[in-house]
């Protein structure tokens, strides 16, 4: 039950946050290309690199906290389905190049920052 929980405020927490990141991107940047979604996949993964690299190295936190911060937590903020609908929504505007483009942004973008998450903490406390 306590893990059903964690998974369960975690991702309240979660969505909330990729809610309330994407309208404050989205207001900021103020263009049509959906960048709200495209940062916070991107900050997701890079948490995602270094959560995982600290739970190896520096931390070795409860599963229930596993589970709220990366399945939880982290499933939430970051969603796919959210990043399909805009590309969609590009599409149907005819605005192919930048689909596309966003489709290329967010797959390299977001590995990316997963390696790089992972790669900065396993510099600070992997080396001797």
């Amino acid at each position: 039950m306590q893990s059903v929980l964690a998974i369960a405020i975690g991702g309240a927490l979660g969505a909330l946050g990729r809610h309330y990141m994407n309208v404050f991107i989205s207001m900021t940047a103020k263009v049509s290309f959906p960048v709200g979604i495209l940062l916070v996949n991107v900050l997701g993964c890079f948490l995602m690199g270094v959560l995982i690299a600290c739970f190896t190295l520096v931390w070795n936190p409860s599963q229930e906290i596993k589970l709220f911060l990366i399945t939880g937590f982290l499933g939430a903020f970051t969603t796919f389905s959210a990043f399909s609908l805009d590309v969609m929504t590009l599409w149907s505007r005819g605005a192919v190049f930048e689909a596309m483009a966003y489709i290329l942004a967010s797959v390299v973008l977001s590995i990316m920052a997963v390696f790089l998450g992972h790669w900065i903490v396993w510099k600070i406390f992997g080396a001797a």
